[in-house]
């Protein structure tokens, strides 16, 4: 076993990937375009450097394989929120990478909603705030990681996220840059640590991104 593959022996890690689907109806539902690969390439990379990963993932096409790593399948960001809650105060690092989302339905109809000439009106609530919580319950020994996806004032938003969510670095996402983010296999990011460092990397395939992440990681065990 090489020195690199034994970075996080003995670490247990938390991380989410993938989106969260809202139940509209039994057939509908409100979603996003993550598939889960940013998450899913992270904890692989950890878990080849020796951490024990528990990978809370939403609905994704994406299959992993490896003994390290624990696989918990949710759907909403109900299911999510339980999932980390649940398995946060045994981590001693936390990735938030999941495309959860914001809002959710005040009432899922139990029956599919049948086609009608005139307009319904959909009322959306808040979800719960996962990676907030997480923040408020943080330990001195645990470090938490957050994402962020952006489609203006990127790095101002991103520090306010930082510090409102007690992170110790958020890994930032632009919809501004090309094959950057959801949907493609690349990623371009930005990484903002606690004491205002700020690492700007090229675009390249998210494996790769998996391991500038876990590199950061490294740095401040």
């Amino acid at each position: 076993m090489t020195l690199k593959e034994k970075q996080f022996k003995n670490k247990n890690v938390l991380i989410s990937a993938g989106p969260t689907y809202e139940n509209i109806d039994p057939v509908r539902f409100i979603g996003n375009y993550s598939t889960g690969l940013m998450g899913f390439s992270i904890a692989e990379e950890l878990a080849g450097r020796g951490a024990y990963v528990k990978l809370i993932s939403g609905p994704v096409n994406l299959k992993i394989n490896h003994p390290n790593i624990d696989r918990i399948d949710v759907i909403s960001s109900e299911d999510m929120y339980d999932a980390c809650i649940k398995n946060f105060l045994n981590s001693d690092i936390t990735i938030m990478a999941a495309a959860v989302a914001d809002y959710t339905l005040e009432k899922t109809e139990k029956n599919k909603i049948k086609k009608h000439k005139s307009n319904i009106t959909l009322t959306l609530k808040p979800t719960k705030d996962i990676l907030s919580e997480l923040g408020k319950n943080k330990k001195k020994n645990q470090i938490l990681i957050g994402f962020a996806l952006e489609t203006n004032n990127e790095i101002e938003n991103a520090k306010t996220k930082l510090k409102n969510k007690n992170l110790d670095f958020i890994v930032l996402n632009s919809l501004k840059d090309k094959n950057a983010g959801f949907k493609h296999k690349t990623n371009k990011i930005t990484i903002i640590d606690k004491y205002g460092d700020i690492n700007h990397y090229v675009l390249k395939p998210k494996t790769e991104v998996a391991k500038d992440i876990a590199d950061k990681i490294v740095e401040i065990l």
